[in-house]
């Protein structure tokens, strides 16, 4: 294709026209000679068979200057990237270097991994930093025996995969809808001790109510505990709760594609957002 059109120059005008006294003249005394020779080369291409009839045709559309390039200059001015390698038949499997671009996976960049690092750091920061839960809660009320009622928990979530189970044992306030405390390991009597001991003393003196797990039995005195099931409706409130932990955070969901790498981060962006709902509940109630 660069043989065939060789021969022919690509024709840049610029400026605006003007006058085209002399240049006419020109044009008058040659354009018999032009339109002998033919503005056409026989085929259906159209071109123009020597220099001199470029400069005569544009001489007839008066341009102020003119610049005459060849497009052999164009066609080797840029300079093309070759394409990339191919995997063929003769290469031995496994040969990375004939694969093309596309089918190979781009190694992350350092500083993509640097920030999602710092982000992981800071979150673990922002937890270490924050105030004890007790901080965001009402203080219950003595006479009412309402506002120190509980339900008590445990929602089933994951780290790093789904074999490495992660239970969080929540106690909610059935009147503030606060959480009171929290846990997170196990589903194991060692872990509901830990969450019933995490229970602020104002409101450990309330009644619990709960499912029939055997480890609650085991940890709450049986004058304060109450097993029921969730037809009766006594954990409503905190069933519902779990249910918006799911629905505002993404790796606590059962079926998904977000979950946690690590069990500090794990607590970490947990007891985020408990301080975070807490807060927000506070400010509801006032």
């Amino acid at each position: 294709m660069q043989d065939r059109y060789s021969q022919i120059p690509l024709v840049i005008f610029a400026g605006t026209p003007g006058s085209g006294t002399k240049k006419q003249d020109m044009v008058d005394s040659e354009d018999q000679s032009f339109s002998k020779r033919g503005a056409f080369n026989g085929d259906d291409n159209p071109s123009l068979h020597s220099l001199k009839d470029a400069k005569l045709w544009s001489a007839m559309v008066m341009p102020q200057w003119q610049a005459v390039v060849s497009l052999p200059c164009l066609w080797t001015s840029e300079s093309r990237e070759p394409d990339p390698p191919c995997l063929s038949r003769s290469s031995p499997p496994g040969d990375l270097a004939c694969l093309s671009r596309t089918k190979q996976s781009p190694r992350p960049h350092a500083h993509v991994w640097r920030l999602s690092h710092h982000g992981v750091q800071l979150d673990q920061k922002k937890g270490t930093q924050l105030p004890p839960l007790s901080t965001t809660l009402l203080a219950p009320d003595p006479e009412d025996a309402a506002s120190t009622t509980l339900e008590l928990d445990e929602l089933w979530s994951f780290v790093r995969n789904l074999a490495n189970d992660s239970w969080i044992w929540i106690a909610l306030c059935r009147k503030s809808r606060h959480v009171v405390a929290y846990a997170l390991d196990d589903r194991s009597k060692k872990t509901c001790q830990r969450l019933w001991e995490a229970i602020p003393e104002g409101y450990r003196q309330g009644h619990c109510f709960t499912d029939f797990w055997a480890t609650y039995a085991a940890v709450i005195p049986q004058e304060q505990h109450t097993a029921v099931g969730k037809e009766m409706g006594e954990t409503a409130h905190v069933e519902r709760w779990n249910t918006t932990l799911r629905q505002r955070l993404a790796r606590f969901v059962r079926m998904t594609l977000s979950f946690s790498k690590s069990e500090l981060m794990h607590e970490a962006c947990l007891l985020l957002f408990l301080h975070r709902y807490n807060l927000d509940r506070a400010i509801l109630l006032k």
